[in-house]
C-alpha cells in the first residue's frame, strides 16, 4: 500500500516506562498504518497543523501535572491538549494514559471517569469479555484471556459505550470503551501493559480495528 494511502499515527509516550521492542512491533502490525512514536513534548511543541495532520493521536503516556503553556521544551503543551477536538481526528487512549493528569478535568472528560483514583496489579490473569461484537472495534472477536497490569478504578461512566468488559477482583469492570470528545471519536483500552499483551492475537487486532474505526472521520470514508 502506498504510504500516501496509509493511516497517519502519532503515539505519544513519555513518563513512563515501557517495552519499546515488543510496543512498536505491536504497532507495526497494523499494516494499513504509519504509526510515528514520539513523546509528548515533541508533539506538543509540534506547530499545529502538524499536530492536526494526523488521522489518529494513540495516547501510552502518563504524565501526572496539568501541561502548561510557555516551556522552549513542550511549547504551549496546555493549549496543545486543549486543541483535541477541533477536527475529527481520532483520540486513542491506551492502558497508563487513561492515569494521566489526574486532576485534569479536561482528561477526565476525554476518558468519560470523573474520578481516576487508582490501583494497580501486575500480572494478573484476565478473562475479557466482548459486551458488543457488532462493533467494528470487536467486530469478530471472541471472549480472551491476558496477563497483563489491570487497575481498579471507577467505571467508565456517562457517554460512554463498553465495548470489553472484565470480571476480576482486582480490575475495573469497564476495560474497553467508545465516546465522543467534541468533533473526535474516542476509544479508551486499559489493557496494554508489556511484552505479554503487546504479542497477544486478539489485542493486536482490537489495535488495528480501532486505529481503522478511529481514522474515518477524519480521513472522510
Amino acid at each position: 500500500m502506498p504510504e500516501k494511502d496509509k493511516i497517519n499515527v502519532a503515539v505519544i509516550v513519555g513518563n513512563h516506562p515501557y517495552d519499546v521492542v515488543d510496543f512498536q512491533r505491536a504497532f507495526r502490525s497494523v499494516d494499513n498504518a504509519e504509526c510515528y512514536v514520539q513523546h509528548m513534548e515533541q508533539f506538543t511543541s509540534s506547530p499545529k497543523e502538524w499536530r492536526q495532520w494526523y488521522d489518529v493521536v494513540v495516547f501510552y503516556n502518563m504524565h501526572t501535572e496539568i501541561p502548561k503553556d510557555g516551556d522552549w521544551v513542550c511549547g504551549d503543551a496546555k493549549t496543545a491538549l486543549e486543541e483535541l477536538g477541533e477536527t475529527k481526528q481520532g483520540i486513542f487512549i491506551l492502558h497508563h494514559a487513561i492515569l494521566a493528569y489526574r486532576e485534569w478535568e479536561l482528561w477526565s472528560e476525554i476518558c468519560g471517569i470523573d474520578d481516576r483514583g487508582f490501583g494497580y496489579y501486575v500480572n494478573q490473569t484476565v478473562e475479557l469479555n466482548i459486551k458488543d461484537k457488532t462493533h467494528p472495534i470487536t467486530a469478530g472477536l471472541s471472549d480472551f484471556t491476558l496477563n497483563d497490569e489491570t487497575y481498579t478504578m471507577k467505571n467508565a461512566g456517562e457517554g460512554s459505550h463498553i465495548l470489553i468488559a472484565a470480571n476480576h477482583p482486582k480490575s475495573m469492570e469497564t476495560m474497553a470503551w467508545v465516546r465522543q470528545y467534541k468533533a473526535s471519536p474516542v476509544f479508551c483500552y486499559a489493557s496494554g501493559h508489556d511484552k505479554a499483551t503487546f504479542g497477544n492475537e486478539s489485542f493486536r487486532k482490537i489495535l488495528k480495528q480501532a486505529i481503522e474505526w478511529l481514522s474515518k472521520g477524519k480521513r472522510g470514508e
